[in-house]
């Protein structure tokens, strides 16, 4: 009877988990001003370390350790992406926003290669986001890239760490919206300038035609037999 008693108040010793999701607050699409393109978002690659279902927690000397009872709801690299992807959704004003691998009938006239080393805090700790991505156009061609740092404070509360976090990556999605948005601009300027140009090489050959001398009939000559 005790050893079941003993068994019982060591069971009730333990912590429930509790799940943890990273969410952006909402916000107001924008209305594009193009045409939309495709963009494809990914591969997104997460580092070894976070690729686990406790919340890390990082140390004043810089070490980690797994928090006793905070757990992600879900895999955070989909968290990751699915976050990016919604944001940059809404920043582009465009539903032509597909997640890699899921391509499927999207044609991509941008896509985004993201890679993320760190995105962590802890308690004293503040929430730090390290990342590199690369912008590619639609032949696969490198228009633009950055290595780039991000932080942000909290209130130690996991949950405080959690909304940091989530605060990093909106940031992150602004910064690659707005490179997805120059790489647009540029594309329809380009365009634009090779419309007129063939218009004024159109126009510039029927010039030229009309300007051509009309040729006179040739004039016939009698012949006289004698």
């Amino acid at each position: 009877m005790a050893a079941v008693m003993l068994a019982g108040a060591g069971c009730s010793l333990v912590t429930p988990s509790e799940f943890y999701q990273l969410q952006a607050p909402p916000g107001e699409a924008v209305v594009s001003k193009h045409q939309e393109t495709a963009v494809l978002l990914g591969p997104v690659k997460l580092a070894d370390y976070l690729q686990r279902e406790q919340i890390l927690q990082r140390q004043a000397d810089g070490s980690l350790s797994a928090s006793r009872n905070g757990r992600w709801a879900g895999h955070l690299e989909d968290e990751i992406g699915q976050l990016l992807l919604r944001q940059m959704a809404m920043r582009l004003g465009s539903s032509h926003v597909a997640l890699y691998p899921d391509r499927i009938g999207v044609e991509p006239g941008a896509q985004i290669v993201l890679s993320i080393s760190r995105l962590d805090s802890g308690e004293g700790e503040p929430a730090i986001l390290e990342a590199q991505w690369r912008l590619l156009d639609g032949a696969g061609k490198v228009r633009d890239s950055k290595v780039l740092t991000l932080k942000a404070e909290h209130e130690d509360k996991l949950a405080s760490q959690v909304r940091a976090q989530s605060e990093l990556l909106v940031q992150l999605s602004e910064q690659l919206a707005d490179a997805v948005r120059q790489l647009h601009s540029g594309q329809h300027k380009a365009v634009k300038r090779q419309s007129a140009s063939n218009q004024k090489s159109s126009k510039a050959d029927i010039r030229k035609g009309s300007s051509m001398p009309v040729a006179e009939p040739a004039q016939e000559f009698e012949v006289y037999r004698f």
